[in-house]
């Protein structure tokens, strides 16, 4: 047995986060969703500050949008937020407020993959699920030999057969847990400390001393780079905003941007446009936000408007309530700048 000595393990060295400790489906449902994309120790602030507001299914589905965006900011990723509010919204009217019990349930809620499913239906309710996130996939490629790239879809489900072939049927939470610490501590991408591993006697990947060759993946292609023209609009004491209905960052509310120009000229046009007179005044920074599959490299101005017919799209807002609207990360050096000016 592979992973026999897998939970006297964990019993002794796992990690103490504010997310664990519970069978609370509810709460287990939003760290996973915030763990998805975002390192642990992030998480845990943010985790303990969205479950004091919205402390249950309810409180989240009777939240407004914007509210909930607000509590997400600077996680990134903000379709998980949106996701969230609407699979609240079904458990609320359709559940009753209590969160659903089979997998199969939980599987078809907004947002919610097979991983997500997975970890909250094994810890919640010790139903045997493996769930297989890049951890998951990196110990069981490495402690099996798996030596194909776990990117074609009949490896992954390889990968997936062995996990619900080993999975502790009487500890399903606790061994997705500690094979998530495993990966997330020892077994690590590129270098594992294989000399510290409670699998190691069992692991095809350490005897063959190839442990850091796995998991085999396809590389990956490089995100695009974007150039991004921002302009900081004030007017009155004001500062001019619109909210986002791109699929990147929708929802959230922003500086004028302009993609693939970010010349004074293009946003001057941009912003004629929009109803908008405005005087270029200065040229305040640069910045730089990585996201999946795209770069911005933003060029920053300051604009005064002097003429506004207003039309729909865009507001202009102080700066108490430009601190009170969800803001994306992306923008934050941009925020800083509209601040002072403010």
């Amino acid at each position: 047995m592979p992973y026999a000595q897998l939970l006297p393990w964990y019993d002794e060295f796992k990690r103490v986060l504010p997310f664990r400790g519970t069978r609370d489906p509810y709460a287990i449902w939003i760290s996973e969703i915030m763990l998805q994309q975002t390192r642990t120790e992030t998480v845990s602030g943010y985790f303990t500050r969205f479950l004091r507001r919205f402390p249950d299914v309810r409180e989240l589905a009777l939240a407004d949008e914007q509210e909930v965006l607000k509590y997400w900011e600077g996680l990134g990723y903000y379709s998980r937020a949106r996701n969230l509010h609407k699979a609240a919204k079904i458990i609320h009217e359709e559940y009753d407020d209590r969160f659903p019990r089979t997998y199969e349930a939980v599987r078809a809620l907004p947002g919610i993959g097979d991983y997500t499913a997975a970890a909250i239906c094994s810890i919640a309710y010790r139903l045997p699920y493996p769930a297989i996130d890049g951890n998951l996939t990196r110990v069981i490629s490495r402690v099996h030999g798996v030596r194909e790239d776990v990117g074609i879809p009949s490896v992954k489900r390889q990968i997936e057969e062995l996990g619900r072939e080993y999975i502790d049927r009487e500890r399903p939470g606790d061994w997705n847990q500690a094979l998530m610490d495993l990966g997330a501590t020892i077994c690590l991408p590129g270098t594992p400390d294989c000399a510290r591993c409670p699998l190691k006697d069992k692991c095809d990947a350490h005897l063959e001393d190839d442990a850091e060759l796995l998991p085999v993946r396809a590389a990956a292609k490089p995100p695009k780079p974007v150039q991004m023209g921002v302009a900081l609009v004030t007017h009155n004491g004001k500062i001019l905003v619109q909210q986002r209905d791109a699929a990147l960052l929708k929802g959230l509310w922003v500086f004028l941007l302009l993609e693939n120009d970010d010349t004074p000229e293009g946003l001057e046009k941009k912003l004629r446009s929009m109803g908008i007179e405005a005087q270029l005044k200065t040229h305040l920074g640069e910045a730089r936000h990585i996201f999946t599959h795209r770069i911005w490299n933003m060029k920053i101005y300051h604009f005064e408007a002097t003429d506004v017919r207003k039309k729909p799209g865009y507001q202009f807002v102080t700066a108490d309530e430009l601190a009170a609207l969800p803001l994306p990360t992306a923008v934050k050096v941009a925020r800083k700048f509209a601040t002072e000016l403010l």
